[in-house]
């Protein structure tokens, strides 16, 4: 079932969850903004966005280094108070974030970040793909706002799938965390170093290196 843009906006307004978790929740009340409420609410991703708008300027810079030191990660997560930034858990879960960075390489913490100039261009490449491919001009910028859905998805952190749980993204990692821990938490910034990068060389797959490093 298509989901209306303003219905996401709406329930936005009164949930403060975000936009992939608002989707998915009118996905699944079929539209019904009351209903979608409810989901959300069971989930605890609505109290966890009643908490996303208090300050968090505690927390942690958490490093990762991938074996053999060919990847680096440092990443800035806040959260309220210093205690909760010195609890194992919060500390796993900066890890896990970290962890993830080295794995699929992102490029912003949030879709906000990514320049209009950026979008824009990509627009046109993804525009001209499609009327390349044959398809219908009626349905070309369909299919380019769809397409850059995907662009999100790939490059913005936030919209990634987990890396160590492919069913969540790591917006949804972030809305549980909120939610058990009762802070808001941020992720703030992260630079990530890959040896070598921009050089020629061989191509290696480090999700798979990272994900074998995490089961040992």
């Amino acid at each position: 079932m298509a989901v209306d843009a303003k219905l996401v906006k709406e329930l936005r307004e009164k949930t403060g969850a975000g936009i992939l978790d608002s989707k998915k929740a009118l996905e699944e009340a079929n539209n019904d903004v009351n209903k979608a409420i409810e989901l959300l609410r069971e989930k605890g991703l609505a109290a966890a966005a009643n908490k996303a708008g208090r300050i968090a300027t505690e927390g942690v810079v958490e490093s990762y280094i991938h074996a053999g030191g060919r990847i680096g990660v440092l990443v800035e997560i806040n959260c309220e108070t210093d205690f909760v930034a010195k609890t194992d858990q919060f500390k796993e879960f900066a890890r896990d974030v970290a962890m993830h960075i080295a794995a699929m390489s992102p490029r912003y913490v949030r879709r906000e970040e990514v320049q209009q100039d950026e979008i824009e261009k990509e627009k046109e490449i993804l525009r001209a793909q499609a009327l390349n491919e044959g398809k219908p001009e009626k349905i070309v910028d369909k299919m380019v706002e769809g397409r850059i859905n995907k662009y999100y998805e790939e490059f913005c952190l936030l919209e990634q799938a987990f890396v160590k749980d492919p069913d969540k993204t790591i917006a949804n990692l972030v809305s549980e965390k909120i939610s058990t821990i009762g802070e808001n938490i941020s992720i703030r910034r992260f630079v990530r170093y890959e040896l070598g990068e921009g050089l020629e060389k061989k191509v290696d797959n480090f999700v798979e290196e990272v994900m074998a490093q995490v089961k040992n």
